[in-house]
């Protein structure tokens, strides 16, 4: 399986910390060394790192590490591959347009057999998340042709997401540099990190940041991954139809379903 990493924040905000240590598991603590990608918001923009190695061995990623972009909003994905080649093509995240707008998303799971119909949005890669996101957005551009906000549109994501659950693992981050969604089918986790703010102590690195050292009283910032990164806070697990939607990093709303 594949391991998320998302971050919404109520300030520009690096994730070096963060990402750091899910890059160890990227070959070096973990399994996932079949490709990494990051992608930070800035507005509406998008800058988008991405390399088919494995991430604690890139020379890209170390890049990333030295280069503190700061961003409201970033999704962050390893890849264990199960469905697809080892390619740049099948790398997560994977970011497409809909209503002037990049939409970025990410997947730690495997759907079976899933081959939904054509429509206008269509996978480069050959892999069953670019499938199951390319199907979302075109469910999505079907039900509304012309923007809406997140509330009308959420029970249609909410329901997609849902019954892609049905056909394996559908653990997903999606984003549209506005909103921060997530979906729970198997396995996802948060810390949501404000004032008081104390030290944190990476699992996979020995690297300690204390963060009230670079923070504000007023900034909020939550990180949600797969598996907690830090080894001493604590971190909330979402249950199985979990579904959480993130602005400046709050929870702005949440609900479970029932498979279907």
């Amino acid at each position: 399986m594949c391991e998320l990493l998302g971050m919404s924040a109520n300030v520009p905000t690096d994730i070096v910390f963060s990402f750091t240590g899910l890059m160890q598991r990227g070959g070096r603590t973990g399994p996932h060394r079949d490709g990494w990608g990051i992608a930070f918001y800035e507005g509406r923009g998008v800058r988008l790192f991405q390399d088919p190695a494995a991430s604690a061995d890139s020379e890209v990623a170390r890049l990333v590490q030295r280069y503190p972009i700061k961003s409201e909003l970033v999704i962050g994905h390893i890849r264990q591959a199960n469905v697809g080649r080892i390619c740049l093509a099948n790398t997560h995240p994977f970011v497409r347009e809909l209503w002037g707008r990049n939409w970025c998303f990410a997947h730690n799971g495997q759907l079976a057999d899933f081959q939904p119909p054509a429509g206008f949005y269509r996978p480069v890669g050959d892999t069953d998340s670019e499938r199951a996101f390319c199907d979302l957005l075109n469910r999505l551009r079907e039900a509304f042709p012309e923007p809406v906000d997140v509330w009308t549109l959420l029970p249609t994501l909410v329901g997609a997401c849902n019954e892609y659950r049905g056909k394996g693992v559908f653990n997903c981050l999606l984003g549209n540099g506005d909103w921060l969604f997530s979906f729970c089918s198997t396995k996802l986790a948060q810390i949501t990190r404000r004032a008081p703010f104390g030290p944190a102590r990476l699992k996979d690195a020995d690297l300690t940041v204390d963060f009230q050292a670079e923070t504000t009283p007023n900034d909020v910032v939550t990180v949600l991954a797969t598996e907690p990164l830090t080894a001493n806070e604590t971190w909330l697990a979402h249950r199985p139809g979990e579904w959480t939607l993130w602005r400046l990093g709050e929870c702005v709303s949440r609900g479970e379903v029932a498979p279907v």
